[in-house]
């Protein structure tokens, strides 16, 4: 990632969300965030509703497009020109902040010859956003002091995702809106304490705290306070190491992810998994995954077990035990250590504030947010402590890059636009995009066992524009095959002018209707995010041949009761 990226660990948000509500420009990208994120949609509307200015960038008219003063309904696939044009406009109409990119950036030129032909009149023969809007966007953003952004899957699931936060950050740092309340370039954490396992090392080329593997020095105080040899090459990431299991990968385990539900082309997993000499897994519910264990563990839930979590905006708070878990579940990390100690090794943690502090100890960002000083913020305002937080003495950041970006000089990274790794042709002739719902979270193992929310949201479904289907014949509710080239599911069709002419949607939710058996698993060549949001797809009716509506191989066709439907807990 750019320099801005980088400096405070990829994916943190710069700004605080209590900040939101005091932001005078909100420009919300690729992010569907009143139902992904609705604490956080909140502070957005509380924004809007004070007389703040919304842009919602989406192929999707998403719920937070009726707050939006514009929706720029482009292209999907499209960002890089659209925020390519925006950098033209910014710059051609004179609207940068020299003194701070003068100051605390580097290779601006070299941002500033590659927008040069990324006129808005270009910018809108491919996205469909009028050269109008996009001269009208730019202008605003660059004029309002307090403007953030604020983005999520819907810029990194692509091929080309890593360009588009390029891109991003290269408005951020031409405009100065970096190092200030209200302001910056906001990433919404996709799921619960997603922040806090990547701050503690769960990436393939970060020891905790964002420090490289492959920096000698960092790896040597590693080893010494660890007692281990570290090797120096990093690991892999979660699509390359989906695409080895069952070759160079014969043992797995598999914590907190349903990977058969939530892994794109998962046929071709299903393949590598039927390869596995062994598969332990670690949940509280048994899920799609389960089929192939060998070993399941049962985990505590979250009100099952005391630790911390660390949100979008880099706080870390304590979560506290209310009830007891269930027969023999415990809590992720005892289940850790045993099975270490069962191994030789002799970890001695006796309680998870122990196992917070041996994570700050060794990591710089951390280290003066011990898990007595959490426990004390506890009792005010405001809960929790922000990183960076280097000595027991600092407050916590609540904006980061005050006086100045972290690295030194903020990176700007000229970015040329990539089409989608698939487009749509004869035989496929529309994009499919994926994403979430309010009533369910990922791969719903828990929600859709909630009664409430299977109530609201009981069956999968796609959603497709009116013409697109009255084209192939299609009714409101008729049950339809979506197919591409990898796979194919059945679903209920929704007609919506939500979605673009030439477009489908539909949720990751659903076991009987795995979205992700269609989805792309090209990668994008620095993060392998695969590309989830564009895919050529078809879809035609099969109402009239009977055909079932349940994937049969799913974990509760086979095994029953389904979830909503009783669901029992693994204990």
């Amino acid at each position: 990632m750019a320099g801005l990226v980088t400096t405070f660990g990829a994916g943190a948000m710069t700004n605080s969300i209590g900040e939101i509500r005091d932001a005078d420009f909100l420009f919300v990208i690729g992010s569907n965030t009143s139902e992904a994120h609705p604490i956080i949609a909140m502070e957005m509307k509380r924004a809007v509703h004070r007389g703040a200015t919304m842009v919602v960038a989406d192929p999707r008219a998403v719920w937070m497009t009726t707050l939006a003063q514009k929706h720029l309904q482009l292209r999907p696939g499209t960002d890089v020109w659209l925020l390519n044009a925006m950098a033209h406009v910014i710059i051609e109409e004179g609207l940068v902040d020299e003194a701070f990119i003068r100051e605390h950036t580097e290779n601006f030129e070299a941002v500033r010859e590659a927008v040069r032909k990324y006129t808005p009149e270009e910018a809108e023969k491919v996205t469909d956003i009028s050269a109008e809007d996009i001269r009208w966007v730019a202008h605003r953003y660059a004029t309002t002091e307090r403007a953030g952004i604020y983005y999520t899957l819907g810029i990194t699931e692509h091929s080309h995702g890593t360009d588009n936060v390029y891109c991003l950050a290269n408005l951020v740092l031409m405009t100065g809106h970096l190092g200030k309340r209200s302001a910056g370039m906001n990433p919404l954490r996709g799921q619960n304490n997603v922040q806090g396992a990547n701050d503690a090392g769960a990436t393939p080329i970060f020891l905790p705290g964002y420090q490289r593997v492959d920096d000698e020095e960092v790896r040597r105080k590693y080893e010494e306070s660890w007692g281990v040899a570290l090797p120096p090459e990093p690991g892999m990431n979660l699509n390359v190491m989906m695409k080895a299991v069952g070759k160079s990968i014969r043992g797995m385990y598999v914590m907190g992810e349903d990977i058969l539900l939530s892994e794109p082309n998962v046929s071709k997993l299903e393949e590598g998994m039927n390869n596995v000499d062994f598969l332990v897994i670690q949940e509280p519910f048994l899920n799609e995954t389960a089929r192939y264990a060998d070993v399941v563990f049962p985990s505590a839930v979250f009100a099952e077990k005391d630790g911390t979590f660390t949100n979008s905006e880099r706080r870390v708070q304590l979560v506290r035990k209310a009830v007891e878990p269930p027969g023999e579940a415990r809590a992720d990390w005892e289940i850790l250590v045993s099975l270490a100690n069962a191994c030789g090794a002799s970890w001695d943690y006796p309680n998870s504030a122990s196992v917070y502090d041996e994570l700050a100890k060794d990591a710089p960002r951390f280290a003066g947010i011990s898990h007595e000083r959490i426990e004390e913020s506890a009792e005010g305002p405001k809960s929790g402590l922000q990183w960076p937080c280097p000595d027991p003495n600092h407050s916590g950041t609540e904006f980061l890059h005050e006086g100045g970006v972290l690295r030194g000089k903020g990176l700007f990274s000229a970015v040329e636009y990539r089409p989608s790794e698939e487009l749509p042709d004869q035989e496929y002739a529309l994009l499919l995009s994926t994403g979430r719902t309010l009533y369910h979270y990922n791969a719903a193992t828990q929600t859709r066992r909630e009664s409430g929310l299977v109530a609201k949201q009981s069956d999968p479904f796609v959603e497709i524009h009116p013409k697109d289907a009255g084209k192939r014949g299609i009714a409101s509710g008729d049950l339809v095959e979506v197919c591409t080239r990898r796979g194919k599911v059945h679903a209920r069709a929704i007609l919506s002018r939500q979605v673009r002419r030439g477009c489908l949607w539909m949720p990751l939710h659903f076991h009987e209707a795995r979205a992700n058996l269609l989805t792309n698993d090209a990668g994008d060549p620095i993060t392998q995010t695969a590309e989830y949001k564009v895919c050529a797809a078809e879809v035609r009716s099969v109402e009239k041949d009977g055909a079932e509506q349940r994937y049969p191989g799913s974990y509760y066709a086979m095994n029953g009761p389904g979830p909503g439907a009783g669901g029992e807990r693994r204990s």
